[in-house]
């Protein structure tokens, strides 16, 4: 007890609390997500994602290789389909030349070495901005899981190392699995979003890839049917055994920040690896208040990454990935 214990001796220095340091973020942290999209010499600033970009094949190419230089070893892929390939079915996300095939191939040839997820989703390919099949109002289940399936092979076969379903349909990681031992894929790895909450801080991701529900009178106008409430905590726990027993290798929490209860609640539950995306709207946030000169930009990064480790994060998927290893020096 007091004065005998002054735990203050051990804040005293940076040296000391250095040494303390429970949670430290690291480069082998990171996941980075990229965003692909078709032509030739593009890098497009994202207006709602200050300082980051769609990239054409070429540049995903230069971008890779500087990631894999700053010690960022692991990135998730994402890509913005054009307006006239999209149908019902995601037809094209079952293209062997598709651009997210092309990508894989691009990442791999580039850097051998650096792992690669796939995002596993028809709302980048659905002319109605959904994660699944559309059909009298409703999100079709059974059929849209077999189309993520052979999506997830197709990947599999460009040569991605994980597939990462973000579609929350029921079943869709034993449907994945199955295709995938049948092809020979024993060693694709699936990352499951399996606690992924019908947020509102998505909001600049679906700009980045134009993948927002349409407002048309027989189509759903959120995602709520599939996706979790916010308010419930039990069911994430449920949701997350049942993409285990079902061959989910990762699993994982999204959003990031609101949902660290749920981040350790999981990590207090499971004994997989637990990734954790801090989304576009995190990001967009910290950014502009960052414009304003209202925060400090680096300061806060930290935090919060710090915070989503220590909740039990194995992994994190972030837009501030290149920003946090810059301000190691």
């Amino acid at each position: 007890m007091y004065p005998l214990i002054r735990t203050r001796r051990l804040r005293v220095s940076a040296s000391i609390r250095r040494l303390v340091r429970e949670t430290i973020v690291t480069p082998d942290d990171f996941l980075v997500p990229l965003f692909v999209t078709e032509g030739k010499g593009i890098r497009e600033e994202i207006p709602s994602m200050p300082n980051y970009f769609r990239l054409s094949l070429d540049n995903l190419e230069k971008e890779v290789k500087e990631l894999w230089k700053m010690g960022l070893c692991s990135v998730l892929l994402f890509v913005k389909v054009d307006d006239k390939l999209k149908d019902n079915k995601g037809t094209e996300a079952l293209n062997p030349n598709g651009l997210m095939q092309r990508a894989i191939k691009t990442v791999k040839n580039a850097c051998p070495q650096m792992l690669v997820m796939t995002d596993v989703a028809l709302d980048p390919f659905s002319s109605y901005g959904h994660d699944g099949i559309v059909a009298e109002g409703q999100i079709l289940n059974d059929e849209t899981a077999e189309v993520l399936a052979e999506m997830s092979v197709s990947h599999a076969q460009a040569g991605a190392d994980f597939v990462a379903p973000s579609d929350m349909m029921d079943g869709r990681i034993l449907t994945i699995r199955e295709a995938l031992e049948d092809e020979g894929f024993v060693n694709t790895g699936i990352m499951a979003y399996s606690a992924k909450y019908a947020s509102a801080f998505y909001g600049p991701f679906r700009d980045a890839l134009d993948s927002s529900p349409v407002d048309m009178a027989h189509v759903p106008k959120d995602k709520k049917t599939y996706q979790m409430d916010y308010a419930n905590r039990y069911e994430a726990i449920r949701e997350t055994q049942l993409d285990i027993d079902e061959g989910a290798d990762i699993v994982m929490v999204k959003p990031g920040l609101c949902y660290l209860d749920i981040v350790r609640e999981i990590r207090n539950e499971v004994d997989v690896p637990v990734a954790v995306y801090q989304v576009s709207g995190e990001y967009a946030m910290v950014k502009a208040a960052a414009e304003k000169g209202w925060l400090d930009h680096d300061a806060v990064v930290l935090e919060q990454l710090t915070a989503i480790k220590r909740a039990g994060a194995n992994i994190i998927a972030s837009y501030f990935a290149k920003d946090f290893v810059r301000t190691l020096g």
